[in-house]
């Protein structure tokens, strides 16, 4: 007999990859900014896991989880990942020790060269080689066994990149975007989330806790990172020196990991940054007051209506010549809105967008792609659309935008130095292709499960599931056949089918694309062909629950047969597959070309049986009144002949009487 696996014990726990028991009774402390549970691993024995639950609209990061399958010293890895009833869990090693939020006394600097520069910057240099970043980098998501132990980084990869990082941070030009939409950034983005970590950590608390986000942001554009965040307290000299360049606002200009391998070498390279250039006098876009030109930007992709009146009305261009000083860069945003103007004659939002966007390009180079008042990075597309897929329709709406109209190849072109631009052009083409194939919101579904490999399926049927592959998806389906109402929901709907179209052969999304538009015959066809399609390739077994849900759904398809012999024995096949439980038998016998030929010839043959009687009737009708006439003529000569006949009998009588 082949090996069961095994079965939780607990009526609380539920199994990962049939081997990790996850306790949801057991509640831990919350990891990398999600809940966290106590696990058993159920054939080892081990203890010492958690299990981190991953929330359903933010896809983990697939290609740091495969990456991270060999483990790296210093950092939490993942040991296994899967669903369990409605959830997802990604089994890791168990954090050493408390994060170091739990150590609010400032930090000698001999540890934190020891304890952290360069263990952290060991794991950063190591996850540079293998192509990847971390983007996770913050107070809470740091642990430490004990004092005087290197310090271990948190899960990075349970969801998209930099998701829950605060804007303490993540640079300006991250922390101004999306949450789910940063995208992976760079290594030189770690590098300065180490920056921010050394310098709290120096300091014993941390700084502008009294602010929101928006407020840091603007401040560390309006005086630089550094001065923003240490004032004017002094750091221990080695680490105040580090932690000046790891803040540098230009990512090109912070140290590299295997530099801060060697404090004392990495102090030698630092770069002197300029402070940001300050306006003589203040300009306001929308109540927020700026003093340079990368505040400016941020400024107006918060508010872009104000902005985009502040640049038509020339205060902008007038404030850079005058308040700033800046002849050159007032001198382009004026060409740029000539250009604009002259292209378009009636402005649109989109006119309008596109405008703000190259002008917010112009301001700060190193600002993301801003739209309508979201911005992004062009790899946090795909995490984007996931979040606000079925909870925000608006910044749905604006994403679309930015696919069909091409915006992130338009925005690279603006900044080729620090792009491959020929790249995102090619990316962007795709995604507009890939969106397009099946119309503007069924084909942004399909994008938007395309771009995360680790989605689940969002359909409001599997609300109660955990669906993220296909076979998962058929045994969900047959589960659900007998708790649901047939008449009054269909098995397929727009998420499903845009699921199984970005999860198996391109060519299946036809059935579904042909399908729209069409007759109601062929549209109840559609979901049994795509769901006989993928039993078959899955080879998933039989399905009698889906099949009888299926078989309750064609009713268009069997009332197309016009004999209704034949109809009555299609409904008699019909329902002796669905017992069996396989779709494709189903199928041949709904569209059976044999039969619905004969039952098309036999149709026709009635049709021009019933014509032929038809117009036997009518012209019946037509011919009525001649027929009265002639027969009242010839009852007048059958009256007249028999009244001679009888005239003539009574004479002959009279004769021979």
């Amino acid at each position: 007999m082949a090996n069961m696996p095994p079965t939780p014990s607990r009526p609380g726990e539920l199994l990962v990859a049939g081997q990790y028991a996850v306790d949801r009774a057991r509640p831990l402390a919350p990891v990398g900014g999600l809940p966290s549970f106590a696990v058993t691993d159920r054939s080892m024995g081990r203890t010492d896991l958690i299990a981190v639950q991953i929330q359903r609209q933010f896809a983990p990061r697939p290609r740091l989880m495969q990456v991270l399958a060999t483990p790296i010293d210093g950092l939490i890895v993942p040991v296994a990942y899967g669903s369990a009833a409605d959830a997802c869990y990604a089994i890791a090693t168990a954090p050493p020790g408390p994060n170091l939020l739990t150590r609010p006394e400032a930090w000698a600097e001999a540890e934190l060269l020891d304890c952290v520069l360069r263990p952290v910057a060991h794991v950063l240099e190591r996850l540079r080689q293998l192509g990847v970043t971390h983007r996770n980098i913050r107070l809470d998501n740091v642990f430490q066994a004990a004092s005087g132990r290197p310090v271990v980084l948190g899960v990075c990869w349970v969801a998209p990149a930099a998701m829950a990082q605060p804007a303490l941070f993540e640079p300006p030009y991250s922390a101004m975007c999306l949450g789910a939409g940063r995208g992976d950034g760079s290594i030189a983005d770690d590098v300065y989330a180490l920056g921010v970590l050394l310098l709290c950590l120096a300091q014993g608390r941390v700084p502008l806790k009294h602010l929101v986000d928006a407020a840091i942001i603007r401040r560390k554009l309006e005086l630089g990172t550094y001065s923003a965040l240490a004032s004017d307290e002094r750091l221990p000299p080695i680490v105040g020196d580090l932690v000046r360049g790891m803040l540098a606002e230009d990512p090109e200009h912070r140290p590299t990991p295997a530099m801060l391998l060697d404090p004392a070498n990495a102090r030698g390279r630092r770069v002197a940054a300029r402070p940001p250039r300050r306006a003589q006098r203040v300009i306001a876009i929308s109540n927020i007051e700026v003093w340079n030109a990368r505040s400016l930007a941020n400024a107006m992709a918060d508010e872009p209506e104000a902005g985009i009146n502040a640049l038509r009305s020339g205060d902008v261009e007038a404030w850079l010549r005058r308040g700033l000083g800046d002849a050159q860069l007032a001198a382009h945003l004026e060409e740029l809105l000539r250009h604009r103007t002259l292209d378009a004659s009636v402005p649109d939002h989109n006119t309008e967008s596109s405008l703000l966007m190259r002008a917010i390009c112009a301001l700060d180079p190193l600002a993301p792609l801003c739209w309508r008042g979201i911005a992004l990075w062009p790899d946090g597309i795909g995490p984007a659309l996931a979040a606000a897929m079925v909870t925000d329709p608006d910044t749905t709406n604006r994403l679309q935008d930015v696919i069909f109209r091409e915006e992130v190849g338009n925005w690279g072109a603006l900044r080729p130095d620090r792009c491959d631009c020929a790249v995102l052009r090619m990316d962007a083409r795709q995604q507009r292709s890939w969106a397009q194939q099946r119309g503007r919101d069924a084909g942004v579904l399909r994008l938007t499960y395309l771009l995360n490999p680790l989605l689940p399926c969002a359909s409001p049927i599997l609300a109660t599931r955990w669906v993220a592959n296909l076979t998962d998806l058929m045994a969900s389906l047959e589960d659900l056949a007998g708790r649901i109402d047939h008449s009054q929901t269909d098995p397929m709907d727009t998420h499903i089918a845009a699921f199984i179209a970005a999860r198996l052969e391109r060519r299946l999304d036809g059935d579904i694309t042909n399908a729209e538009g069409k007759s109601d015959e062929v549209q109840c066809l559609a979901p049994l062909r795509m769901l006989a399609q993928l039993q078959v390739r899955l080879r998933s077994g039989a399905a009698p629950g889906l099949a009888g849900w299926l078989a309750d759904r064609v009713g268009p398809a069997l009332a197309s047969w016009r004999n209704r012999q034949r109809r009555r024995e299609v409904r008699e096949r019909l329902t002796g597959l669905v017992s069996q439980g396989y779709l494709a038998p189903m199928l041949v016998v709904l569209e059976d070309p044999v039969g619905r030929s004969a039952d098309a010839h036999g149709a026709q043959a009635a049709e021009v049986e019933l014509a032929r009687i038809d117009s036997e009737l009518i012209d019946i009708a037509h011919g009525a009144v001649a027929r009265s006439a002639a027969a009242f003529r010839v009852g007048q000569e059958i009256a007249a002949g028999l009244g001679l006949a009888a005239l003539a009998t009574v004479l002959i009588a009279a004769a021979l009487g």
